[in-house]
């Protein structure tokens, strides 16, 4: 089923959206139950709801959180709701007998942001497809015994954190060595996909209603082999800068931070409960570098310190203080050539911009 494109439609699910929203923000699950029923039984597809209604106020979710127009614990509060949300509505318009390809569909390991594949899930599932929803956080070793016992057509991954492609690249490459298509999706896997071909999945897809359009061309996978290694896709890998940065992570961590506190910037507090999120928001710039040195994009890097220094502004603290953290990350990876690159290209990044003196301010 495609989204309405009547304006009756289109009105429909924006009430909707707005009603869940509302529900979402008071902690009302049965109002949010409504919000959804009600576009149900007026007329709205169980595929345009979790599209057009769920997905869309789940974006919001998280960009109310970036803005601090929402805590932590709210945006978990939300996003539990959401999935009762998604369970009420299976339950009220149950999916067609099975008629198409079997999927299972899973989060790679460590990626905890689940809604994207049950979403995902829910769709393929009103398209035909017997689906396996595997959750979050899903070790490779037991996706592989799973796959081997369920015997799927296809294996759909979802990542929405690019930190976690290594562990993609993984389960990808022990899923095709059974033989068994990859068919990838998520915010993981970078603007048009670039990623998930860098990884040598064998598909990707941006949404749920391409991602059966892919199903429904037909995936398969000749034959079986052997996992490859890493370097047989990424060449790059084998300075080993990426393995030794992700051992070093708790060393870097504290090594940066003790800079800091030896010499704290300036708006920068590291006592208290700031010092712990201090720490956290460094494993994150480490994560994000070892991932970078993984893909041997600089994109991913820079494109995160960026969203990070916006994050930090609208929590009241100048994004100017991660470049002190990054002189000191500098000074500890002094020996790895493509880190210390990655790293002075995220400091200009985050370098103020001087006007133009003919073009004013």
């Amino acid at each position: 089923m495609t989204a309405p494109t009547t304006a009756d439609g289109v009105s429909l699910l924006r009430r909707a959206r707005d009603g869940l929203w509302r529900a979402l923000a008071e902690r009302d699950e049965h109002a949010a139950d409504r919000a959804v029923a009600s576009a149900v039984d007026a007329g709205a597809g169980a595929v345009d709801v979790l599209l057009e209604v769920i997905a869309p106020v789940q974006r919001r979710i998280g960009a109310e959180w970036a803005a601090d127009r929402l805590t932590v614990a709210q945006e978990h509060a939300a996003t539990a709701l959401q999935e009762r949300v998604v369970a009420a509505l299976s339950r009220r318009v149950p999916a067609p007998a099975p008629t198409a390809a079997a999927v299972t569909v899973a989060c790679v390991d460590g990626e905890w942001h689940a809604l994207p594949a049950r979403i995902l899930a829910e769709v393929l599932r009103r398209h035909g497809h017997p689906v396996d929803f595997l959750g979050a956080r899903v070790p490779t070793p037991r996706l592989i015994a799973h796959l081997h016992r369920a015997s799927p057509s296809v294996l759909a991954l979802s990542s929405s954190l690019p930190t976690r492609l290594p562990a993609a690249h993984t389960a990808i490459t022990a899923a095709q060595a059974t033989g068994l298509p990859v068919l990838v999706g998520g915010a993981a896997f970078g603007p048009g996909g670039r990623y998930a071909r860098m990884l040598g999945a064998d598909a990707w897809a941006p949404d749920a209603r391409a991602a059966v359009r892919v199903l429904g061309r037909g995936l398969s996978r000749e034959g079986t082999g052997t996992v490859r290694q890493s370097v047989e896709d990424l060449p790059h890998l084998a300075d080993q800068e990426y393995t030794l940065v992700t051992r070093g992570k708790r060393r870097l961590v504290g090594a940066v931070l003790a800079g800091l506190e030896e010499r704290p910037p300036e708006s920068l507090d590291l006592t208290g409960a700031r010092r712990e999120r201090t720490a956290e928001d460094l494993a994150h710039i480490v994560d994000f570098l070892a991932a970078a040195l993984y893909t041997d994009d600089h994109t991913l890097f820079t494109g995160f310190l960026g969203w990070t220094g916006g994050v930090l502004r609208a929590r009241g603290v100048p994004s100017r203080v991660l470049d002190p953290a990054l002189a000191l990350l500098q000074e500890e990876v002094r020996d790895f050539p493509r880190a210390l690159a990655l790293l002075a290209r995220g400091r200009a990044a985050l370098a103020p911009r001087v006007p133009d003196p003919g073009r004013g301010s």
